[in-house]
């Protein structure tokens, strides 16, 4: 793996960093406290190519690789945990799959308005009773001539109130994994609605909602791959998906640790700016080590990605590490501050807030773990 950055990379970072400082940040907190989902940025970032970054041109795409994705990304996490986890999801957990296992027809309608913006998609795995266990789902699809009928409730869906299709998993037969198919279901299919919208502690910007299936008709055409190949598409979109949700996480910290870092150059104790204290010294120190470490295992996963060779424990490992240290920061940002970190008046708060989701949603920390074990133990 190089380390320099091509100049096409370097372009597209700054792109994103110009668009998340002028575009994104001013309307971050805003959008916190009103729970607002950012449309109009989500538009913007389809018009300047960040809303399908890794697809081809032919289907709407920028075409770019997985670093340049990983660059952009940071950057609009910096601004906005909310912003980036919707283009986050549209980019790697909507259009990636239907890239790799859709049709060329599911590609040519889906795809396009999805990369330019116009749309938006989510992905639909969770239910109420199945979370990391995902292989014991309850929901059903029955075949029915030319369509499927799905039944049951889909939970914690990012995107969902605001998608208009989604990549959702359901049963279509009793064999745990083997029996869980794949389909492209879009709101305007009879018997599809939103069910609760959730109100979080963290990335309020961000929309998140149950969807409820009541006989809902999806054709046969929407089916995504053939059947009982869910699981596995299931799985491979969310190694992906880990390496946006950890880039995401990587975007949260640095902005915390930025904070953290120029505050304490302003903010005086004992007659001196408190970053002459060694433990404020040390704090800075770890943030700026635990980030890069973090930077750097993203970057790995994304090249290994890039060039098409497994990548599942790359991505596991560089999930929990970047999440894992976005929590720390940005709860040491909040001790920097001191009281004042635990107010609404400063960033930070609502870093620490927005950091924890990162341990928990594609993959908690635990099952991370359990994705790292498996594989150091095939190797020995």
């Amino acid at each position: 793996m190089d380390f320099q950055l091509t100049s096409e990379q370097l372009m597209i970072r700054n792109l994103a960093r110009d668009f998340a400082q002028k575009e994104v940040a001013p309307r971050a907190e805003e959008l916190d406290r009103k729970s607002e989902f950012p449309q109009d940025a989500v538009r913007k970032m389809g018009e300047l190519g960040l809303m399908g970054m890794m697809i081809p041109q032919e289907w709407g795409g920028a075409g770019l690789d997985s670093i340049s994705y990983v660059l952009a990304l940071e950057e609009i996490a910096v601004a906005c945990a909310s912003t980036a986890v919707s283009m986050s999801v549209n980019n790697s957990l909507y259009c990636w799959p239907i890239l790799n296992f859709g049709n060329e027809e599911q590609k040519k309608r889906l795809l396009r308005p999805y990369a330019s913006g116009e749309k938006i998609g989510a992905y639909s795995l969770s239910e109420p009773g199945s979370g990391s266990d995902a292989g014991s789902l309850k929901a059903t699809a029955k075949k029915s001539g030319n369509k499927y009928v799905l039944n049951g409730t889909k939970n914690f869906v990012t995107n969902g109130p605001n998608a208009d299709s989604m990549i959702l998993f359901a049963r279509t037969s009793d064999d745990k994994h083997k029996g869980i198919s794949a389909f492209i279901v879009e709101k305007q299919f009879r018997g599809f609605s939103v069910g609760k919208i959730e109100k979080k502690l963290g990335i309020c910007a961000s929309s998140t909602s149950e969807i409820v299936l009541e006989n809902c008709e999806v054709p046969a055409a929407n089916l995504l791959g053939e059947e009982g190949m869910g699981f596995k598409i299931a799985m491979a979109t969310l190694d992906g998906g880990r390496i946006g949700v950890g880039t995401q996480a990587l975007g949260i910290a640095r902005a915390a640790f930025e904070h953290a870092r120029d505050y304490s150059k302003t903010r005086e104790a004992f007659g001196q700016p408190i970053s002459e204290f060694q433990a404020i010294q040390h704090y800075l120190a770890d943030m700026a080590l635990k980030i890069d470490a973090s930077r750097l295992l993203l970057w790995r996963a994304a090249w290994m990605r890039d060039q098409k060779l497994p990548f599942s424990k790359e991505a596991a490992m560089a999930k929990l590490h970047a999440s894992e240290t976005a929590a720390w920061v940005s709860h040491k940002a909040v001790q920097v501050y001191g009281g004042y970190g635990f107010c609404k008046d400063y960033p930070v708060e609502r870093y620490y807030r927005d950091a924890k989701i990162t341990e928990i949603y594609e993959g908690t920390s635990e099952i991370q773990r359990l994705v790292i074990a498996r594989n150091v133990l095939k190797e020995a």
